[in-house]
């Protein structure tokens, strides 16, 4: 995979991931070729430039991918990710890659044709917010346009910041050792900056370079095959208890005693995992202990509890080398107090030592890399693709006759203006032959595993469509009247104010100094600088849970914002309201308000007045952890995001506000680290920080809209709706 001429920008095989009559899950491997604005897919690699796609694509402004995570289908293991139009959710096209670096290659090069499209727009705002929509393309094309390579360079997407956070904030560990070659790390508390004293269940880190890419190193650590004894010294039997999505699941870990002090019995650990990708290749692996009906103790051991444990995995070295850190804060369960700090201490240190293990492991293998076999009865195999056994002129025969039925498809798709949610019709799987190199047996018909069953859901995850809120939005008298007939909720002042940061349950404006915006030079220097001040103030927020999605608060007659327009007053609001999904919703909303007249502030003001599309390709988060737990502090990051290319966002527009409708049920990665932040919530103290993304001259320096800082809060003291 990769260019192969200047007018291609990105190819390869990938997998086609359809549903069949029955709703099961299958796989076609095809060439994709993603060329300009258009994804063309291929049956085999086309021998010359006019050679017709069977299937076509176009990547436009409203095109967003999501990243699905790992999914098991006839047994083996894809990486997957679906693209779809913000404007028919229904119309998507699912696609799989063999390495989740292949997909996050796809998925970063599709994202940025997007946000070109989207910068190419921006040149006539009101054009491009007339211009509908197209669907996805299935039809062959006839006359192919002189084509150039996408300017990589007009948007940032794929070019990375060279800082590794968007936030400065004072390291918690402390050194206290080398074993090994590793760096031993203690977290301290408040009360102890210079780590000197040891609690009950220290959290203990280990820090080591590995000669090796981070994802081989990424798929040793996922695998729980017998392949993992090969460097896992502790480990003795492994499995999937439960897959919950593509990058979260329910593992069991049984320990070996060799390892372990003597007299002390064999332990196991029943874990949720979690993992994601970051943009520079890091990958982040994430544990802590839970509990399943299906993995009770076992007997014969004894289960420990991880508070706090995980990998992060960053390539180093131009990808050729990584910095490997292992973190644990375990209570092994032991029952005789004398021993219990010591004993802890060490066996927790001990264990960190895989790193070393992992390192040595690949230092083996680097003379045979691709020797390194992470199969597994129990879990989700990274094995290889097994080679076609067909002969070449079967292959070219099957090819000829997929080839002419297409044709005759594609022919009846081009007079009906079909879409790519049709390549999932029932009639394709008849003549569309399994290929050999896609399944172990063609003749077995695919089976559901919780992963595809788990995919199917998140497809499925409710969403309101365009023509919904186009309908919410034109009609505010409509709103205005149903919010009458709710339970009255002085929306903005059910979550009180403390400024010195003392009162749980309590939201402050965090520090701006704190995190780092684009400077005047950046285009040039890629340097950021720290944020002086904020151009609004926080005045309100509110922590609110309903049975379902709350949307325009800022429109509610018992809301502070109309509370201001009843009054003649001349402030613009600028809302920002996340909204979590699940049995119970959780709305968290923050009130911003500029004194200001909008024409001062030119960029604030496009965006105000612009469109979806601009809007979702220049609203920044920066999240921070400032006090919590390691594994949420990983979870979270310190880097900024772009949050509507990742999640959706719907807004609503009133006479002195604008809102943002945060939908963190858009997005299986969003879903996971909220789901852990969530259990972590009583516990953590969370900043961020929210901007307009600049992306010329013009509009640099950039600048923060607003900061917030949110003390201990508590899911069981949100306001019910």
């Amino acid at each position: 995979m990769g260019s192969s001429s200047d007018d291609v920008s990105i190819e390869g095989w990938l997998y086609l991931i359809r549903s069949n009559r029955f709703g099961l899950q299958y796989m076609r491997k095809r060439y994709f070729i993603l060329e300009d604005n258009a994804l063309n897919c291929f049956r085999s690699i086309p021998t010359s430039k006019n050679q017709d796609p069977t299937r076509s694509a176009l990547i436009d402004s409203h095109i967003r991918v999501t990243d699905n995570g790992r999914e098991s289908i006839n047994k083996d293991v894809f990486f997957t990710f679906t693209l779809y139009s913000t404007l028919n959710h229904s119309d998507r096209l699912k696609l799989g890659a063999k390495s989740s670096e292949e997909a996050a290659r796809w998925t970063q090069y599709l994202m940025g044709v997007a946000l070109k499209e989207i910068s190419d727009g921006q040149q006539n705002m009101v054009a491009c917010s007339k211009k509908r929509w197209q669907p996805f393309r299935l039809s062959r094309i006839r006359e192919r346009s002189n084509t150039h390579s996408i300017d990589w360079t007009s948007f940032s997407s794929i070019h990375m910041d060279p800082m590794s956070s968007d936030v400065i904030a004072p390291s918690s560990w402390t050194i206290f050792g080398c074993k090994n070659g590793l760096r031993l790390f203690k977290e301290a508390d408040d009360n102890d900056l210079y780590g000197k004293y040891w609690d009950d269940h220290p959290a203990v880190m280990a820090v080591g370079v590995v000669d090796a890419c981070s994802e081989a190193i990424f798929e040793a650590v996922m695998c729980l095959g017998p392949s993992r004894s090969e460097w896992d010294f502790c480990f003795s039997q492994g499995s999937v208890i439960e897959t919950l999505d593509g990058h979260t699941d329910i593992i069991h870990k049984k320990f070996t005693d060799d390892w372990l002090p003597w007299g002390m019995k064999r332990r196991d650990l029943l874990l949720q995992r979690y993992w994601r990708r970051e943009d520079d290749g890091t990958y982040v692996i994430l544990y802590h202990s839970v509990f399943h009906e299906k993995c009770k103790p076992h007997k014969g051991f004894i289960r420990a509890y991880l508070k706090s444990g995980g990998y992060v995995i960053s390539p180093v070295n131009h990808g050729r080398q990584s910095a490997v850190k292992h973190m644990l804060a375990i209570d092994w369960n032991f029952w005789k107090v004398y021993v219990f700090t010591s004993s802890a201490k060490y066996v927790t240190i001990n264990m960190l030592g895989r790193i070393a293990a992992l390192r040595e492991l690949f230092k083996a293998k680097l003379g045979n890399p691709s020797g390194y076999d992470l199969s597994s009865s129990g879990d989700l195999s990274l094995t290889r693709e097994p080679e076609s056994s067909k002969t070449i002129d079967e292959e070219i025969e099957e090819d000829t006759m997929h080839y002419e039925e297409e044709r005759s498809i594609g022919n009846v798709l081009k007079t009906t203006g079909g879409s790519f949610v049709q390549l999932n019709d029932a009639s394709d799987e008849f003549f569309d032959v399994p290929e050999q190199s896609d399944h172990n047996d063609s003749t077995q018909s695919p089976r559901p595993t919780d992963m595809s069953v788990s995919s199917q859901k998140d497809e499925q995850h409710s969403k309101l469509s365009s023509h919904e809120l186009a309908d919410q939005k034109g009609d505010s008298e409509n709103l205005t009247e149903e919010s009458a007939s709710r339970e009255q909720c002085n929306y903005g002042e059910t979550l009180p104010e403390d400024p010195t940061f003392n009162m749980p349950g309590s939201w402050a404006a965090a520090d701006p100094s704190s995190f780092l915006i684009r400077g005047e030079t950046y285009l040039q220097n890629h340097n950021k600088i720290k944020a002086s001040g904020t151009l609004m103030k926080m005045v309100a927020a509110d922590w609110l849970k309903s049975d379902k999605r709350e949307d325009n608060l800022s429109g509610r007659p018992s809301g502070i914002i109309q509370k201001y327009a009843a009054e003649g007053r001349n402030e613009f609001f600028f809302v920002i309201n996340i909204q979590v999904p699940g049995a119970t919703t959780y709305n968290l909303a923050l009130y911003y308000m500029l004194d200001s007249p909008l024409e001062k502030v030119p960029l604030l003001e496009s965006f105000v007045r612009g469109d979806d599309v601009f809007r979702n390709s220049r609203f920044k988060l920066i999240p921070y952890i400032s006090k919590g737990s390691w594994i949420v502090k990983q979870s979270v990051g310190k880097k900024a995001c772009l949050v509507g290319q990742a999640l959706e966002i719907n807004y609503f527009h009133g006479s002195n506000y604008l809102e943002l409708d945060v939908d963190i049920g858009s997005s299986t990665v969003a879903r996971g680290v909220v789901s852990l932040v969530l259990g972590y919530l009583n516990n953590l103290v969370i900043e961020m920080a929210f901007m307009i993304q600049a992306n010329n001259l013009e509009e640099l320096p950039e600048f923060l809209l607003g900061t917030c800082r949110l003390n201990h809060l508590d899911a069981s003291k949100a306001v019910s709706i």
